[in-house]
């Protein structure tokens, strides 16, 4: 039986970080109150409904959180994890105080997102601001960043892939060290006498999959939600280039169209895992600069999750990704919202069925 694994932004909490690049008080939250409609029929801003505007650094959001989610089918949290080298985690104090509190008893695994923090110059106005650099410095600053992270790795609640951990990594080709990274976090993991990782790497069309499993990695988790802007015609793609560059108007896609080409027969590979979304709107964060998928219904949702339940039903790696938890500043979650309540989560219930 599938089992589906949800990404996790442990974005919603203030950092001195935070204060400091975007101003005092700021979580992601700000930009999702503040998203405005761009054109009629836009549904904006989003507002959740059962957890509200939560703080991660509250016990009881995190524990919520993790209820809703095991009740409607969530089988794990994959908690973005960041890591720049040389110690330094940001974001990281919700996922601490789970690994310390041992609530919510949900399973969890970790990913990776090593890349760069910049500020965004949407639109291509100016130039983006290096804010945090993912650097990769080397085997000893691999074994920091493994012992920090060991009490995550020895939690009961680490969701393991036929016994493996699993550990997810953004830019599995992002850097040449990566390979060495794999084969001495595998070497640490024998030494803890905790087995061994299954690592997977992010991929789109298994365009590259090659090129990673070759580093080591276990699979690729092909994420192809904007198959639809590629399967285009060049013209409508030049329409759309014009509309948006002239006259400042997003690319709109209806999201019943747009799940036509997030899954491939690839994700019946065996060391392929399909990835899948129950909306797309990234305009919080960039305004018209990015693909908006509109008519996000949960009975479309529904049938999205029974073509991913289909496609590994006869795999012995069963997993599904789902981007996303509750990525809220790219209209991106399954948590409830006013518009459609619980329905994406019911949805996820009744696709598994």
């Amino acid at each position: 039986m599938a089992k589906f694994i949800a990404f996790y932004l442990p974005q919603y909490h203030p950092t001195k970080e935070n204060d400091e690049w975007w101003g005092p008080g700021f979580t992601d939250w700000r930009s999702v109150n503040m998203a405005k409609p761009l054109f009629k029929g836009h549904v904006q801003p989003k507002v959740p409904r059962e957890l509200g505007y939560y703080d991660l650094r509250l016990e009881d959001s995190r524990i919520k959180q993790g209820d809703l989610a095991q009740k409607y089918g969530v089988d794990a949290f994959c908690y973005w994890h960041y890591w720049f080298g040389d110690g330094l985690r940001l974001l990281n104090q919700p996922f601490d105080a789970v690994v310390k509190s041992g609530k919510p008893d949900i399973p969890f695994c970790l990913g990776w997102a090593n890349h760069s923090w910049y500020k965004k110059a949407w639109g291509g106005q100016g130039k983006d601001f290096l804010l945090c650099e993912q650097k990769y410095l080397g085997e000893k600053d691999d074994i920091l960043h493994f012992e920090t992270m060991l009490p995550a790795f020895q939690d009961k609640r680490y969701f393991r892939n036929n016994g493996k951990m699993v550990f997810i990594i953004y830019q599995p080709l992002a850097n040449e060290h990566i390979k060495d990274f794999i084969t001495t976090w595998r070497e640490l993991a024998k030494k803890h006498n905790l087995g061994d990782f299954y690592f997977i790497g992010k991929d789109s069309y298994s365009k590259n999959k090659k090129k990673i499993l070759d580093l080591g990695f276990d699979a690729i988790y092909n994420d192809n939600i904007f198959g639809i802007l590629h399967r285009e015609s060049k013209l409508k793609k030049t329409y759309r280039f014009i509309m948006q560059k002239l006259f400042n108007r997003p690319m709109i896609f209806q999201y019943k169209d747009a799940i036509k080409f997030m899954l491939t027969s690839e994700e019946k590979d065996e060391n392929v895992v399909p990835t899948i979304v129950p909306n797309w709107d990234h305009s919080p964060r960039s305004g018209t600069k990015n693909p908006i998928f509109i008519n996000s219904k949960p009975k479309y949702f529904q049938q999205l999750v029974s073509k991913s339940c289909n496609l590994v039903k006869d795999k012995h790696n069963d997993l599904v990704i789902i981007k996303s938890w509750n990525e809220w500043g790219e209209g991106n979650y399954l948590e409830p919202d006013m518009e459609y309540g619980l329905g994406m989560l019911e949805a996820l219930v009744n696709g598994k069925k």
